[in-house]
């Protein structure tokens, strides 16, 4: 192995200890506080995960695609929340400063994302507009040296975390679509912005998710992020690493659902024997096998695919429908598996079934990604 791939696999080993050894048995806590505790913060922090992707020149890791993935496999075999805690930081509310900011915006907020000390959000969806985003209302004015912002998003993560938020607006408001919107690097202290009370969730305990208003909020004009008019395209760009990234959580998450059926069915016994001896059950965990290796494969491959510049919408797509699909399957048959435990708070299961739930709808819908594969198979053959 090379040297990089050497730290890589100390890098890997040493998240898959602390997922297991702090992590799970922190899960219960979070579910009955609804909070990150501030042990496993630090312990984020000091891994290094909140700048997985920052450049190093800006004191991140600067991993690739192909290298977040492995992490996130690891991490994402406790419940999601812990990754939805470090996991808008490093995705899409800072691929936009990465790769569309200026050398200002850069050293002003990326050193600071990678350290964990401040954190960002990425506030895109709105009330009228979650899979047709195009259709956002959120208005951008400028009036001299500022723009001023009027709007409202909806379900933003970690916005009570978040010390600087990617707005994304209106600024030509006679052109359609996606055409004439702009994105804007909005701090927390600035006039005007407010984050509401969080949502009350099915699942997802421990992650955080409100409405951020915004009521004449004032912004320079060196807050744009790209030039005008670009924010959405980059928006969709950032989404592709952004849906790979959510591919590699639901495949994390297959796993720990495949162990928890393996252990109970191993241990549960009935007519005199494990269930695990039983050909109906063993026929449960064989797909689920077979499903948890085929996400594996699908993400690592599209990663490596990215990571060597090809074009990878499609396949993001079809990663992350795969897996969050087959992460609801699993969870579904290894719930079954439990019986009637599986429907007992006291047993992960419970938790992880609801959990995995979101999987589908987070950054893009099952559906959504169905219609993007299939637009773009299509332009591959000239249709």
């Amino acid at each position: 192995m090379t040297e990089r791939e050497e730290t890589l696999e100390m890098l890997v080993d040493a998240v898959r200890r602390f997922a297991r050894e702090v992590l799970l048995p922190a899960e219960t806590i979070v579910e009955e506080t609804n909070e990150i505790p501030e042990h496993v913060v630090r312990g984020l922090k000091d891994l290094g995960l909140f700048g997985m992707t920052v450049p190093e020149e800006y004191g991140g890791l600067g991993l690739s695609m192909y290298e977040e993935a492995r992490l996130v496999f690891e991490v994402c075999y406790a419940q999601p929340a812990f990754r939805s805690y470090f996991g808008t930081t490093n995705g899409v509310g800072t691929l936009g400063i990465i790769n569309y900011g200026t050398e200002e915006q850069k050293r002003n907020y990326l050193p600071k994302l990678a350290s964990g000390e401040m954190m960002a959000s990425f506030a895109l969806t709105e009330p009228d507009s979650g899979s047709d985003a195009a259709s956002l209302s959120t208005k951008a004015v400028r009036d001299g040296d500022l723009y001023v912002i009027n709007g409202t998003k909806r379900y933003i993560t970690n916005a009570i975390h978040a010390g600087v938020f990617t707005v994304f607006a209106r600024t030509a408001p006679k052109e359609a679509g996606s055409n004439g919107i702009s994105a804007f690097l909005v701090d927390r202290n600035t006039l005007g912005l407010t984050v509401a009370k969080p949502y009350r969730k099915m699942g997802f305990a421990g992650s955080h998710e409100s409405d951020v208003i915004f009521e004449d909020v004032r912004v320079p004009v060196s807050a744009m992020l790209g030039a005008e008019g670009t924010g959405f395209k980059n928006a969709m760009k950032s989404l592709d690493h952004a849906r790979l990234h959510m591919a590699a959580v639901a495949t994390g998450l297959c796993q720990r659902l495949l162990d928890e059926g393996v252990r109970y069915a191993s241990q549960r016994k009935q007519f005199g024997k494990p269930i695990a001896s039983f050909q109906l059950i063993q026929a449960m965990l064989a797909d689920s096998q077979a499903e948890t290796y085929a996400a594996r494969a699908m993400v690592e491959r599209a990663a490596r695919d990215k990571d060597a510049g090809k074009s990878c919408t499609k396949e993001a797509a079809c990663c992350k429908y795969f897996a969050t699909e087959a992460a609801g399957r699993i969870a579904d048959r290894m719930l079954q598996i439990h019986g009637g435990a599986g429907y007992i708070k006291e047993y992960a299961i419970e938790r992880l079934y609801r959990d995995v739930r979101l999987l589908r709808i987070y950054e893009g819908t099952s559906q959504v990604m169905q219609l993007i594969t299939a637009r773009e198979l299509l332009r591959e053959h000239g249709a």
